[in-house]
């Protein structure tokens, strides 16, 4: 009698198909795997470039011998991106880790495939060389009853021949299997050093730049009437900003009213205008081509300075010398005016909305201008001293002044 080969179930015992359950979604060609694979990538090129450009911006600053905070936010970036990547390359190193697992459970399933299927053909060959013979082959068919049963027997001899050639072909083809993924298992060892190294590398990469993290914050804690002062003058600038678009939102205001009392078609064009902005939330162009956030909203600790708290109305936007500064949205030039320690400062007005683009050096739009959406409006300053190229933005809702990073879309 023909033994078929056992089904997958009796080959593995329970434990093994359970692991390979847990697994089975990171295996290579599981389309949630490969999103994830994708995603991870995305992620690692993203902060790769962040790190080539602050790696730009410190080879301008670091020309200039001595520290500076602008040197001291640069390298505060560059190591917040050094640790994300490394905790990237780490995530990889797991998945790569789960899928050799995946890879080599499956390796010893289909190697006990391959043995059963070994064995079963085995013993067919036995059985064939003991009882089909073909003498005995031609003596079991013409000593049947009649015509009919001698057609079942040989039948049943061509089914067996049949039988033995499917065996054989499974075999071949579960042995190519096991050596493509043999192939493929080496492939992702490799991945796997590679990323061990490239992990090394950054490591130690991340390891020099806290030290000069630690030089840098130790020279300019001894120079700190001098950060002081400068400190209140930017803060007394801010202050400046505030108030001047306070007044304009006032001004706004109360020519809104005016212009109510006497026609409703210009409110109608604002409040499309809102919708319009607010549906972008999120989703908002950059206003630098280039740069990464090297103040961020609100109000946070001096970098340097023990117990001393900086507010910030906006975000700060370090980017490259003389870097185009454009328009987030489709609107109205409200202001352009000039303040010290900011330099000059367009604001636009989009309905409701305002953004504010301050410490430009060169300003390419008037007063009541029409802007269309990263229309460049002018050059950010840059600092001809410690090479400093920063954009501060804010962005205004009424009289409410709103986080930039929750409106601006992601990198």
């Amino acid at each position: 009698m023909i033994r078929w080969a056992p089904s997958f179930s009796k080959v593995m015992n329970t434990k093994w198909l359970l692991v390979i359950m847990l697994f089975l979604s990171v295996i290579p060609g599981n389309p949630q795997s490969t999103r994830d694979k994708e995603k991870l990538q995305r992620t690692k090129q993203k902060l790769e470039e962040e790190i080539r450009l602050t790696t730009e911006l410190l080879e301008k600053t670091q020309k200039n011998k001595q520290a500076s905070l602008n040197n001291l936010q640069i390298l505060v970036k560059q190591i917040k991106s050094r640790e994300a990547l490394i905790n990237a390359i780490n995530r990889e190193l797991e998945n790569v880790q789960v899928t050799i697992i995946a890879d080599s459970i499956q390796i010893g399933r289909m190697s006990a495939q391959l043995h059963n299927l070994r064995n079963e053909y085995a013993r067919m060959i036995y059985y064939a060389y003991r009882t089909m013979n073909g003498h005995s082959k031609l003596m079991f068919i013409f000593s049947a009853r009649d015509f009919n049963q001698a057609y079942q027997r040989l039948k049943y001899y061509q089914q067996y021949a049949s039988y033995r050639r499917t065996q054989a072909e499974k075999i071949e083809s579960t042995q190519k299997a096991i050596n493509a993924h043999r192939r493929d298992l080496e492939g992702i060892r490799v991945e796997k050093l590679n990323l061990v190294q490239s992990k090394q590398s950054e490591k130690q990469k991340l390891d020099r730049e806290k030290t000069e993290k630690s030089i840098a914050v130790k020279e300019l804690s001894s120079k700190e009437k001098k950060l002081l002062s400068t400190l209140r003058t930017k803060q007394q600038a801010a202050e400046q900003l505030e108030k001047a678009i306070e007044k304009l939102i006032a001004e706004d205001i109360k020519a809104s009213e005016e212009q109510q009392r006497k026609k409703e078609t210009r409110n109608n064009n604002v409040k499309e205008l809102s919708s319009s902005f607010s549906a972008n939330r999120g989703r908002l162009p950059w206003p630098c081509d280039r740069g990464f956030i090297s103040g961020s909203f609100g109000e946070h600790a001096h970098p340097v300075l023990e117990h001393v708290k900086v507010k910030n109305n906006g975000i700060d936007i370090m980017t490259d010398n003389g870097s185009p500064v454009k328009s987030v949205f489709g609107g109205k030039v409200s202001r352009v005016m000039t303040f010290a320690g900011l330099n000059n400062v367009v604001i636009i007005r989009h309905g409701d909305y305002l953004t504010v683009y301050s410490n430009l050096e060169e300003v390419s739009v008037h007063n009541g201008q029409e802007v269309t959406v990263k229309q460049t409006i002018g050059k950010v300053h840059s600092n001809s001293g410690d090479q400093k190229s920063e954009l501060h933005f804010e962005l205004w809702h009424g009289k409410e002044i709103q986080n930039p990073e929750d409106w601006l879309a992601g990198r």
